[in-house]
């Protein structure tokens, strides 16, 4: 028998919190043990990077970094580097991001005045020396100039080459804070993914295709982007329109001279792989079919309307690298026979979504029927709406088909979805909490191409009501081999 896993859907940010946002503290322990008691296999977060204006881990200044909102407030105090009255500055009642940003700065700047350098730190310098002093030196700089875009900086502070060694030397104490921010999160992280293995739950990671154009990764290497001479974009990330959206979407991030990055062995995006690999199980790269070709629209356009597809850099990217079926394919969006040779060539396991599969095509391939082996299969995604508020938006011709595809009346629709689903063929089903919890459309994560209200989900704090319910519907996984074996 071929084997099968489950896993679950929540990102380390809708964790609850008396901080405002969730982070690798108790709480997401709490979750391990809610997952292993559920019997689920993997718990998969969205990118754990910095995010910036807009709130997005899918626009962050960092391709490396992590996230200073998910270091534990309480796990500091804990080591004697606040005290609980400091503490409280960083509490807040909602998930109110531009709060967090006003507040919790200044309380991590008063665990670093206190931190003492160890050798686990010396240690952590070193091993990430690659991305961490450009990282640290860029947000120092950010600090410098009001956290404005580095394109608006002074002249010779646009580009790290062009820096001077006595600006360098005068930022070091600052550079240094951001340093500690970085050890403290990949301490934290690499404990809970260390309980997590114990716990028998693989952890999967997400990584965006493209990098945000004010990141340290731009900054310092500009020669690997498709800049003009001004540091410019010559064109930017985006999709046509489509179905969804009749102006597309317009990323805006910087494209990736492809032929440069092949001359030195893709070694920024091999060091971007392997780093992520150190803290998560599986990771799943966003956009994926942009490997195959990615779509090009011209720089200062105000929608994705005009834009060129160009051929991409294929599977040359992972020569060389011993990914041992770490990689998870997000194939989803505008897919040709091209692009699914490619992710097959891979042998990387795409995606399919259940709420895709309902356009009266009996070939549709997300179909639960339809879905092959190699295969994460979901509910549906960070991007869609949750399951409920799905179903419910739809017409009556949808819903009775939906019905009569899985057997379902209105009282049983859903637990009928989580049925059939498990039952697939695939490889993996995922399934966001949201769904779990029968949440409806003020629980979604991400409406793409909207600005507003989004990133803001957290978990109710008696989520582990559900245990059961996801234990019922992972019992025919085959998920006996468990984490461990993945």
């Amino acid at each position: 028998m071929k084997e099968k896993f489950n896993g679950v859907l929540l990102h380390i940010g809708s964790l609850p919190s008396e901080y405002g946002v969730g982070a690798l503290s108790e709480g997401a322990f709490s979750f391990v043990d809610f997952l292993a008691d559920a019997k689920v296999d993997f718990w998969q977060t969205l990118p754990l990077s910095p995010t910036s204006f807009g709130d997005s881990p899918y626009q962050s200044p960092s391709a490396f970094a992590g996230n200073p909102y998910f270091i534990d407030i309480n796990t500091l105090v804990k080591r004697g580097l606040l005290t609980e009255n400091e503490a409280k500055r960083a509490k807040t009642k909602s998930l109110d991001y531009a709060e967090i940003f006003n507040s919790r700065y200044d309380v991590l700047r008063l665990a670093f005045k206190r931190f003492q350098k160890n050798s686990d730190y010396l240690k952590f310098l070193e091993n990430n020396e690659y991305w961490l002093d450009d990282f640290a030196l860029f947000m120092a700089l950010k600090v410098k100039n009001g956290f404005s875009s580095f394109d608006t900086w002074e002249k010779d502070e646009r580009r790290r080459d062009t820096l001077s060694d006595e600006k360098i030397a005068a930022l070091q104490d600052e550079c240094d804070f951001w340093r500690f921010l970085q050890f403290e999160f990949y301490r934290e992280l690499t404990a809970l993914k260390d309980y997590a293995k114990s716990k028998n739950v693989a952890l999967i990671g997400d990584i965006p295709i493209y990098v945000a154009y004010d990141s340290a990764d731009v900054w310092a290497h500009p020669e690997i982007f498709r800049l003009d001479k001004n540091m410019r974009p010559k064109e930017v990330a985006g999709v046509p329109p489509d179905y969804f959206s009749a102006d597309g979407q317009l990323w805006g991030n910087p494209l990736y001279d492809w032929k440069k990055q092949q001359a030195d062995g893709f070694l920024w995006w091999h060091h971007r792989l392997l780093h992520q690999l150190q803290f998560f199980d599986k990771i799943r790269i966003d956009h994926f079919r942009a490997f195959e070709s990615y779509y090009a629209v011209p720089y200062g356009a105000t929608t994705a309307k005009i834009g060129r597809w160009v051929k991409g850099v294929g599977t040359k990217i992972f020569d060389g690298l011993d990914l041992d079926g770490r990689i998870i394919a997000e194939d989803l969006g505008i897919i040709t026979d091209k692009v699914r040779r490619l992710v097959k060539r891979t042998g990387f396991p795409g995606m399919k979504v259940f709420q895709f599969a309902f356009d009266g095509k009996s070939d549709n391939e997300h179909l639960p029927e339809n879905v092959k082996y190699n295969t994460v299969y979901y509910t549906g995604t960070h991007d869609n709406d949750t399951l409920k508020g799905w179903y419910d938006a739809q017409g009556d011709g949808t819903k009775e088909y939906v019905k009569k595809t899985l057997g379902a009346t209105d009282e049983n629709v859903f637990d009928k979805v989580f049925k059939k689903v498990m039952r697939s063929r695939a490889k993996f089903v995922i399934v966001p909490m949201q769904d779990y919890l029968l949440q409806g459309s003020e629980a979604r994560m991400n409406t793409p191409g909207t600005n507003d209200g989004n990133w803001k989900y957290v978990l109710p704090k008696n989520y582990a009501k559900v245990k059961n319910r996801i234990r019922k519907y992972v019992r025919n996984r085959c998920s006996n081999s468990r984490a461990k074996n993945k």
